[in-house]
């Protein structure tokens, strides 16, 4: 059994979707699992929408109105064939999205009202990628996600219930992919009492790797619109090449340290089954792509994994205290609590600083704690990190030329940096 996954890119239109079905149809003879992500930038959306109704600025309706006429653009665009079964589908869901956000906001978690909304943005991609596979004659079977992969309660970023998920997926789910082609949603889950969460953003890799583990299957594709991975993003380095092969481990220092071609958590129940992960293009079928497994070659090139916007926290203790062991675990404990990731760290006997992704909420909250907890906390936004991976040093300095150096850390084959 194979497990592919398809990205917001690979079905951001019309166009995109009879793609998809372009590629699928030369795999029609095999067993095959479809993990399908939202639409293009409809994330963005979703995300916006849930900003506006858990702070109840009323712009829910815009907001409703702008993601209806996406979806129902591409509706428009496929064959008239589909149309109706795939606006039936369309408009219950978006009938239950909308009635969800008119019902008054009482609610205080914010990463809880995220997960229940955001899920329909995979929920409406699926449903279209599944529809109109039927109008092309190719059968499937939609399947929820939710139903298959369990999680605990933490909202945003769901920890998989192995024991749970292995069950049901093997039991539940095997039988019916053996019979036909399965499309199904990455990125989302549910909790013991059936409240959905999400595995992070961008992890649609992960339920990928999640379904290929449970299904002990022979290998994941993800369809991407590059080459495969690049040792550089070639929008911002030119230089950038492909890599035809990585090992487990490389490609887990890759994506840990930012590179978006795959989402971090996707290796390691990968290569517990040595599962190879294949990174392919959609646009060319005939590419190569770069395969991942534990045969690859070792990494003989230097690359560069650039993250932006990245946000510098500094913080020191307000009674000159040292920051030691009980601070650091304080910290620690906080960062923890508010679900922040840092990108890297470097503390020294009077300061703590950290780098981490932008998220408004999260930020102004643990500041506070920080605050409260007797520390001085400075806050840069807009930084950038820069990684450069089995490089050597000297080849960064036009790579930071003209720009202000926040930080700068080696750590064996690797070197970071926070620019300004």
């Amino acid at each position: 059994m194979k497990v592919f996954k398809f990205g917001g890119a690979s079905v951001k239109d019309a166009a995109s979707i009879k793609n998809v079905a372009g590629i699928l149809s030369q795999f029609a003879n095999e067993q095959v699992l479809v993990v399908v992500s939202a639409m293009g930038k409809m994330t963005n959306l979703m995300e916006n929408l849930v900003h506006a109704y858990f702070y109840n600025n009323n712009n829910t309706s815009s907001i409703l109105a702008e993601i209806r006429q996406f979806h129902y653009q591409i509706l428009q665009e496929l064959d008239d064939s589909s149309k109706m079964q795939l606006y039936n589908d369309v408009d219950n869901l978006l009938l239950e999205l909308e009635c969800m956000v008119e019902n008054p906001n009482n609610l205080e978690d914010y990463d809880f009202v995220y997960d229940q909304i955001v899920c329909f943005g995979e929920l409406l991609s699926t449903r279209i990628v599944s529809n109109y596979l039927v109008t092309q004659q190719t059968r499937n079977q939609w399947i929820d996600a939710r139903n298959f992969i369990i999680t605990d309660n933490c909202y945003r970023d769901g920890k998989i219930d192995w024991a749970k998920t292995e069950h049901i997926i093997a039991n539940r789910l095997r039988p019916v992919a053996e019979k036909s082609l399965v499309i199904t949603q990455g990125f989302i889950g549910r909790d013991s009492v059936n409240a959905t969460t999400t595995l992070g953003r961008e992890g649609s890799d992960y339920s990928a790797a999640v379904f290929a583990y449970c299904l002990n299957a022979e290998s994941v594709t993800i369809w991407k619109d590059v080459a495969g991975v690049m040792n550089a993003d070639p929008r911002k380095f030119p230089f950038a090449t492909l890599i035809p092969e990585l090992t487990y481990n490389d490609s887990i220092e890759l994506a840990y340290y930012g590179a978006s071609v795959i989402h971090p958590k996707t290796i390691q129940p990968l290569r517990a089954k040595n599962i190879p992960l294949f990174v392919r293009s959609f646009m060319d079928m005939d590419a190569a792509g770069t395969v991942v497994s534990n045969t690859a070659k070792s990494l003989d090139v230097a690359c560069y994994i650039h993250k932006a916007p990245q946000v510098l926290f500094e913080l020191s203790s307000r009674d000159f205290n040292f920051i030691v062991e009980d601070t650091l675990r304080g910290i620690f404990a906080m960062l923890a609590e508010n679900k922040m990731r840092c990108g890297i760290m470097q503390n020294s006997a009077i300061s703590f600083s950290f780098v981490t992704d932008v998220s408004e909420t999260r930020i102004a909250k643990i500041k506070g704690q920080f605050e409260n907890a007797g520390l001085n906390c400075k806050i840069t936004e807009g930084v950038e990190l820069l990684t450069v991976y089995n490089g050597v040093l000297a080849q960064t300095e036009k790579l930071t030329a003209g720009k202000q150096i926040y930080m700068q850390q080696s750590t064996g084959n690797t070197v970071h940096f926070v620019l300004g």
